[in-house]
């Protein structure tokens, strides 16, 4: 048996050699990028235009592939040309030269001044670059490099591709390559190296080109000569002649009362710091042959003076402080903050209060009696009379986020009437340095939901946003939000209007904010009438009694624009009617109307307009001079009638949230009109008390004139008559208006329950001032703050007159409308408005720099200062500016004098030889040789 399983137990094994291995896998997946890519064979362009590898577009496409388990990323990058010829790419035209080494020969485009390294150095159009795909690999041994240049061989000769080929060796950031290009009979081997420090020998011409003819191999003798392009790059630094004209703002300067400084209400703006760190001067040679010129280590003719072509270019300051963007920055990080005011200023006010009212004595009262509603005990005296004993006792007067004369001079700028004797006037007073009203400023708020730039909000944000980041950061902004709170109830209780508010309902189009003051002003102005109308007469005189809630639809009254309004009246603004009441106070109004059934409603219902016209008129404004009663003949008058209530956003959008619960049934549409209802109800109570014996069509003739169809016809006895008729909608059963009208009672305004409760009103209001974290009011705030810092960048602008940045203040305006309409916006977009406001504020202040270090405003005839203007304006805007005249021109002139000004401060000898290019302070012992491989960087 053994002998028998010896045959079988033998195994040969059958080694397939056609089987591909890893490197002929790489080499084919190489060749199928290129063939994918369209790279087969030579197709011939255009000649290059001079600058086209600047101006023109540059576009890439990049793969994947792989050595065995060690990934590479191949890019194609090509110049976008206008005119492609397609079809070449197809044809092999034979005995031609690659297109790349054409374009090696090409002097046009040396030295672009923005391009791939690779383009810089070789002047290519074209090319694939084979590098390891993740950022911290390298192929770093000599083998593999060897290896991958052998693949990068064999894939160009099989596929026919003309196009340089190149392979990343090394770590990146040392931005070395190594490639080939092949065309018919010819190749071309890219080699670069990497030295610490260039050789003694090679720092020159002469060397350099020694090292060229060696690495050439040519064997004509004599050689023929070489054409050179040379270059020669100076780094300015040393800036310490130009101190940076910039001083960061001293707010106590302000408050001292010394002049300068800050001003409260504007914005401070600037870099803190020089935005502009290095001045590249860049001194060409560009078409030389080799003979004209010496340049050896004992004499050189390359004079950067003499050089024929100067071209300067400026590095810019990686994020400069900027005052403007710190301000916002500083102000938006409020919004995350999670902490109360009482939690930033100390113990609850709220908890100290009860602890100091509870007495044993009151154990068997809080039993009996109802318990308070909360919002009185959170928004009455009893928290904001307080607040500032509370402060004082818990932390000292001493302790306080913000001093007494910092404080009084803030709450004077924002209240400037508590100056005066008599602070009753409301109106809102305007700056000379705010733009002018219906201006394209001014008007941003609309785009930006903020405020008007002239009003209470806005200087608040502002001040706020100071003293965020001057005076007790937080604390500072807790403490006087404390104070304004404690103003706003001052203002309440005494019949004191808040300045800086246009005076009318809430304005939808600003902050939340701003409408919640402006209800309150509404609130004021309200009972301030009320009061006033009591203490002059206590008369049933209508003018006198009920100015508080009616006065100004006298002065809007107009019959003549009465007849054109759908569900409006023009003297009383009739646009609130559907949203003009809430839904506690239409049933309270109902309430009157259930008590009084059986005595007026009912003998209306049984007497008619008889009966009713025996009533004494009330509350009649004045005559409508057009109109009279359809049944008696008689002048129908205008009443006198309750305004509509002014609603903020968040009212309304609880009123719609209730009115959408209602649901679609029958019973919840009829309760949804009854409840819409309470404004028209007023009105037609005033109107029946006016104009006693009326009918539903003479209200409607007034109230809604397109309601009352009138048409002429022929009566009886063949004359041409008006007959007039309620329209379709209202001849509908069950309508709303024939309800009210049944409903309506002949009850002059004065008379009528309030459709707006201007105590509660005010206390809601508040009671919401004093509950808002500092995070709340920063988000309310931050559009005006936003506001403010495009405004001021226009402004700041406008001074410079730089194209680029108009474009990117109008892409901020656009882009902020549409974030900041939103309630909540995202932090990340917010953060995206701020930093393109810090952007824009760094270029403006890069112009400044630069004028400032080129003397633009020291120069004396117009057309230098237009130039050095220009060139500045291209230094902001271009990668690389040629100066007109080079060493000659009155830029480079100044230029000259910048390094020579350097040298001095840094203990040189500031006079410069002619012949010794080394007394630059920084020279690049680099220079580029158009035509062949050996270009520099």
């Amino acid at each position: 048996m053994a002998a028998d399983s010896e045959p079988e137990s033998e195994v040969f094994e059958i080694t397939d050699f056609t089987t591909a291995s890893e490197w002929e896998r790489f080499i084919s997946k190489i060749e199928e990028v290129l063939n994918d890519w369209k790279l087969i064979g030579n197709s011939l362009g255009k000649p290059l235009e001079k600058g086209i590898f600047t101006s023109g577009t540059w576009e890439e496409k990049s793969d994947e592939i792989s050595f065995a388990d060690f990934k590479f990323s191949i890019t194609h990058h090509y110049l976008v040309q206008e005119f492609p010829d397609k079809e070449g790419k197809d044809e092999v035209l034979e005995d031609v030269i690659p297109q790349s080494m054409q374009d090696l020969l090409c002097m046009n485009n040396d030295f672009p001044p923005r391009a791939h390294c690779l383009v810089r150095w070789y002047g290519l159009r074209e090319f694939v670059v084979i590098a390891p795909a993740a950022n911290n690999d390298a192929v770093l041994s000599e083998s593999k490099c060897n290896l991958l240049l052998s693949s990068v061989s064999v894939a160009l000769g099989n596929t026919g591709c003309q196009v340089p080929l190149f392979v990343q060796i090394h770590q990146k950031w040392r931005r070395t390559y190594v490639g080939e290009c092949q065309g018919p009979g010819v190749r071309t081997d890219f080699e670069m190296v990497h030295l610490r420090k260039v050789p003694n020998q090679y720092t020159h011409l002469s060397g350099l080109l020694d090292i060229f003819k060696s690495k050439i191999g040519c064997t004509l003798t004599p050689l023929p000569p070489v054409s050179i392009a040379i270059r020669f790059t100076y780094v300015l630094q040393d800036w310490q002649q130009y101190f940076w004209p910039q001083q960061p703002p001293d707010i106590d300067a302000l408050v001292g009362g010394e002049v300068g400084g800050l001003e409260f209400g504007k914005l401070p703006f600037g870099a803190c710091e020089d935005p502009i760190s290095e001045l590249h001067l860049a001194t060409t040679w560009p078409h030389l042959t080799e003979g004209i010129i010496v340049d050896n280590d004992v004499y050189s003719d390359l004079d950067p003076i003499q050089a024929p072509h100067w071209s300067v270019r400026v590095r810019k300051a990686d994020n400069p402080q900027c005052l403007l963007g710190d301000f916002v920055t500083e102000f938006f990080k409020i919004c995350r903050r999670k902490e109360s005011t009482d939690e930033i200023l100390g113990r609850s006010t709220f908890e100290e209060e009860g602890r100091e009212a509870a007495d044993i004595t009151h154990a068997l009262s809080k039993l009996t009696e109802p318990a308070p509603v909360p919002i009185h005990k959170l928004s009455v005296s009893n928290m904001v009379h307080t607040a500032k004993k509370k402060i004082r006792k818990q932390r000292g007067v001493e302790e306080s986020p913000l001093n007494n004369d910092v404080l009084n001079t803030i709450l004077l700028f924002l209240f400037p009437d508590a100056a005066s004797e008599k602070p009753l006037d409301g109106t809102s007073s305007t700056d000379n340095s705010n733009p002018p009203l219906e201006s394209e400023e001014y008007n941003l708020y609309n785009q930006f939901k903020s405020a008007p730039s002239d009003s209470l909000t806005y200087k608040l944000a502002l001040c706020l946003c100071m003293i965020n980041f001057y005076h007790g950061g937080l604390k500072g902004v807790a403490h006087l939000w404390q104070e304004f709170v404690l103003e706003m109830r001052f203002r309440w209780e005494n019949n004191f209007l808040i300045p800086g508010l246009a005076s009318g309902p809430p304005d939808l189009r600003c902050c939340l904010l701003h409408q919640k003051l402006q209800m309150l002003n509404c609130c004021i102005e309200r009972k301030k009438a009320r009061d006033e109308g009591r203490k002059t007469s206590p008369s049933d005189n209508v003018t006198n009694t009920y100015s508080g809630d009616a006065g100004k639809s006298g002065d809007q009254l107009g019959p003549d624009n009465i007849k054109d309004m759908d569900k409006e009246k023009g003297e009383v603004g009739k646009s609130w009617d559907s949203w003009s009441d809430s839904e506690e106070e239409f049933f309270e109004c109902l309430s009157d109307t259930e008590e009084l059934k059986g005595n007026g409603q009912e003998s209306g219902k049984k007497g008619g307009p008889k009966e009713m016209a025996s009533l004494k008129p009330e509350g009649r404004l004045h005559q409508h001079g057009k109109l009279n009663l359809l049944h008696n003949g008689e002048p129908l008058y205008i009443p006198v009638t309750q305004e509509p209530a002014p609603m903020t956003e968040d009212l309304l959008e609880e009123q719609s949230e209730v009115l959408a619960k209602l649901g679609t049934s029958a019973e919840g549409a009829h309760l949804r009109a009854r409840m819409q209802s309470a404004c028209l109800l007023s009105d037609m109570e005033s109107f029946k008390a006016a104009n006693p014996g009326c009918f539903l069509e003479d209200f409607v003739r007034w109230y809604s004139p397109r309601d009352y169809i009138e048409e002429e016809v022929i009566d009886e006895k063949g004359n041409m008559v008006l007959k007039g008729e309620l329209s379709a909608r209202m001849k509908i059963p069950s309508n709303m208006w024939v309800e009210a009208w049944e409903t309506a009672k002949p009850i002059p305004a004065r008379r009528q329950r309030r459709l707006f409760d201007d105590t509660r009103e005010a206390e809601k209001v508040l009671h919401y001032l004093a509950v808002q974290k500092p995070a709340d009011l920063a988000r309310h705030l931050l559009p005006c703050v936003i506001h403010a810092a495009v405004l001021k960048v226009k402004e700041e602008e406008s001074l410079e007159n730089i194209s680029s940045v108009k474009k990117i203040i109008k892409q901020i305006i656009s882009h902020s409308s549409k974030v900041l309409h939103f309630p909540n916006p995202e932090d990340k977009k917010l953060e995206e408005i701020i930093h393109q406001i810090t952007n824009v504020e760094a270029i403006i202040a890069r112009a400044r720099s630069l004028k400032a270090k080129f003397g633009t405003e020291k120069c004396e005839q117009e057309e230098e200062k237009e130039d050095l203007e220009r060139f500045v304006s291209c230094l902001l805007e271009q990668p690389e500016v040629l100066v007109v005249g080079a060493g000659r021109g009155h830029a480079g002139r100044i230029i000259h004098k910048l390094f020579v000004n350097a040298q001095r401060f840094a203990g040189l000898s500031p006079s410069l030889s002619q012949n010794k290019v080394d007394e630059w302070p920084v020279r690049e012992p680099c220079a580029g040789w158009a035509g062949w491989c050996c270009r520099c960087c």
